[in-house]
């Protein structure tokens, strides 16, 4: 809420434009769910963790953020740790609901719609087409309320604070505005990739069981996460041709989950990157290398 959440390594800063205007930066420690860099380090495996990372990490910072707009009595409560409990409740609830919405609730549609195909080929590509669906058409429904646009106009300030640090400009607000609001690396092609990702590994599910078939696309859900997070991991990494090509229906998406931002919500995004991290080395280190190559 009113706000940009950026992490670094085994830090991460929550940087808030509070309703008195004033930007409020606190920086925690996080060394993840494993504890273990050898764990962090396993492909496909350290994707699942990095997917329940993220859910953990935004309740904490949605929760933080929202101190800032409730009663001080309420605020305090959640200062002093009295609610995370119902922290927990609500992120199983969210992961519960997202299941639900974006995976069995597109099974089911094409099993009624099954009576129309012979190949079980076809009708998991429905049950992909009609997962896509839902998918994109929530996303572009929330996007009509006031508060989750405000929330995409921070998440471009977001992109654009990165992409400028990377471009090596300077961080300030009028290279920002420069810069683009879509990023390779971004959680909506994360969850994109997901959706079709699930459409193959769904493909060879081939069991009569309708029950069977529903728990093991539900089984399967963190393995696409981790087998996603890898590709994303790459498409942040590589100029390989292919990959950026199919990594473009991502980029696409994000003209719905970023919005262009104003100048307060470029502010907090720098504040929130310069509490964790040296953009001024980095900036400095990629205007040496090309120099290098000059």
């Amino acid at each position: 809420m009113e706000g940009i959440m950026m992490r670094y390594r085994e830090k991460y800063a929550v940087a808030v434009r509070t309703a008195g205007q004033e930007i409020v930066t606190e920086v925690f420690d996080y060394r993840g769910l494993t504890g273990s860099e050898k764990i962090g380090n396993m492909p496909v495996v350290r994707g699942m963790f990095r997917f329940a990372e993220s859910l953990v990490l935004g309740m904490r910072t949605l929760e933080f953020s929202a101190s800032f707009f409730e009663e001080e009595d309420e605020a305090q409560e959640k200062k002093a740790g009295k609610k995370d409990a119902g922290m927990g409740l609500t992120v199983v609830f969210a992961i519960v609901l997202a299941v639900g919405i974006f995976m069995v609730l597109p099974y089911y549609i094409s099993v009624f719609f099954q009576r129309f195909f012979v190949s079980q080929t076809a009708a998991a590509l429905l049950e992909g087409a009609v997962r896509l669906a839902v998918f994109i058409g929530y996303v572009a429904a929330i996007s009509l309320m006031p508060d989750i646009r405000r929330v995409y106009m921070y998440h471009g300030a977001e992109h654009k604070c990165i992409n400028c640090i990377e471009r090596g400009l300077d961080l300030n607000v009028e290279n920002v505005k420069k810069c683009s609001r879509q990023h390779r690396r971004c959680g909506t092609s994360f969850l994109l990739t997901v959706m079709l990702v699930s459409i193959v590994f769904f493909l060879f599910i081939r069991v009569e069981s309708g029950p069977v078939r529903l728990l093991l696309r539900i089984l399967f859900v963190p393995v696409i996460a981790g087998v996603s997070y890898e590709f994303i991991r790459l498409a942040g990494r590589t100029e390989n041709a292919f990959v950026l090509f199919l990594g473009r229906p991502g980029m696409w998406l994000q003209n719905l989950t970023t919005r262009e931002p104003d100048d307060s919500m470029i502010e907090v995004g720098i504040a929130s990157v310069e509490a964790v991290f040296d953009w001024r080395s980095f900036v400095e280190q990629i205007r040496q290398e090309d120099k290098d190559v000059i």
